[in-house]
């Protein structure tokens, strides 16, 4: 008897199933389920189904993140890879080195999935759209600065706006440094202070060509840039992520140079046809004027100064008159309204008494009230109306 332990068996059959040429390349279609995809590690894990059997697949994060679409379940796909057995357990497996979209190709799929998240999300919203300003200063362009785009867009911009000065960023636009080149490029053109708008595109192409412009980062740089931002990518009928963020979509770079510049012919004509339009009215409002300066002097008082003047001098004198009367009676009444007060405060006044024949004894400046305050020989003042007398007290007498 010929004893083998389990991992010799599992080893024997994923030998046989990695030498055989067919299992190698091989494609299986069906829907996803269970799937897992571990962010941490890349990896992703996932049973392919139809209506009879499953199988068990896996797909490593270095083949996992060259995926343009997000797999989900219920999708139906096409896998192309290897079978093999994962010896641990003995079970036999897909694993895949790529995935396509049954039916429908991979990047059409990942670009409606990419539109789908963010219009959820809210940022393609009209109310979220930024104003292009009406005369810009300068024209940021993230672009190449090669091609027939980037030249459409200088030639537009000196023929329409030669005021305007344009800061071009040269940019990778196409292949798998075209994304964050991109991103790269919004971002140096938004950090200029006096930049007040940026055109972001690139001339026509196939959908690959295009695909940067489809790409979550470029559409996120687009969303976080202060600066308003004009998507002109390939074509008219060509629409990308790009567009759906961007502030303003233009059908072509050449388009989105005439959407940033005014014509200065058509400015021009304009302040000719304002400047007419203001001298008119300036004359028509100096003849409105001296016609009015014409009524005042033929229908008002100039017309008759004198007589103007006569008038309003004797209103003037008989108010001056009234202001003297009302002044002189004011004063009399006070006068009188003053002696009543004064004979009033004279029959009060110690005065008025000392006249009389009465004294007042002090000692020491105050008054004296009793002969309790006086010893003999104290030294006093007697005031009388018409001076004081200082004394030397003999005797004190108290009355009993």
């Amino acid at each position: 008897m010929n004893v083998i332990t389990v991992s010799q068996v599992n080893t024997y059959i994923k030998a046989l199933l990695d030498e055989s040429a067919p299992l190698n390349n091989i494609y299986v279609s069906g829907e996803i389920s269970n799937f897992t995809h571990y962010y941490r590690s890349g990896h992703m894990y996932f049973t392919l189904k139809d209506a009879d059997s499953q199988l068990k697949c896996v797909m490593f994060s270095t083949a996992a993140s060259k995926l343009r679409f997000k797999p989900e379940n219920g999708m139906k796909i096409i896998c192309r890879g290897r079978i093999s057995v994962y010896e641990k357990n003995g079970e036999y497996q897909l694993y895949a080195d790529d995935m396509q979209p049954d039916g429908v190709g991979a990047l059409n799929l990942a670009y409606e999935q990419l539109k789908q998240k963010l219009f959820n999300e809210g940022v393609c919203d009209e109310a979220l759209k930024k104003p292009l300003p009406v005369f810009p200063r300068k024209i940021g362009v993230a672009t190449s600065n090669i091609g027939a785009a980037v030249e459409d867009i200088k030639n537009i911009t000196s023929r329409r706006y030669p005021l305007a000065e344009l800061v071009i960023a040269p940019t990778v636009v196409q292949g798998e440094a075209a994304a964050p080149d991109i991103v790269k490029s919004i971002k140096a053109l938004d950090a200029i202070d006096d930049v007040d708008v940026i055109i972001v595109g690139r001339g026509g192409g196939s959908i690959e060509d295009l695909w940067a412009f489809n790409t979550e980062e470029v559409a996120r740089a687009v969303v976080a840039c202060k600066t308003p931002v004009v998507s002109a990518v390939g074509h008219e009928s060509d629409y990308t992520i790009c567009d759906f963020v961007a502030d303003l979509r233009a059908p072509t770079p050449s388009a989105a140079a005439e959407l940033c510049c005014p014509d200065i012919n058509n400015l021009i004509e304009f302040n000719c046809f304002a400047e007419n339009q203001l001298k008119l009215y300036i004359n028509s409002r100096i003849e409105s004027e001296l016609q009015l300066i014409d009524n005042i002097s033929e229908n008002s008082a100039l017309s008759d100064f004198e007589c103007f003047i006569t008038e309003y001098s004797d209103k003037i004198d008989a108010y001056q008159n009234d202001i003297s009367d009302a002044y002189l009676n004011l004063l009399n009444t006070k006068m009188n309204v003053l002696a009543v007060i004064a004979g009033k405060l004279d029959a009060l006044s110690p005065l008025a008494v000392l006249a009389r024949g009465y004294s007042v004894a002090l000692i020491d400046g105050s008054v004296i009230e009793s002969v309790n305050e006086i010893d003999e020989e104290d030294r006093i003042s007697v005031l009388i109306s018409d001076g004081v007398l200082n004394c030397t007290v003999n005797e004190v007498i108290i009355n009993e």
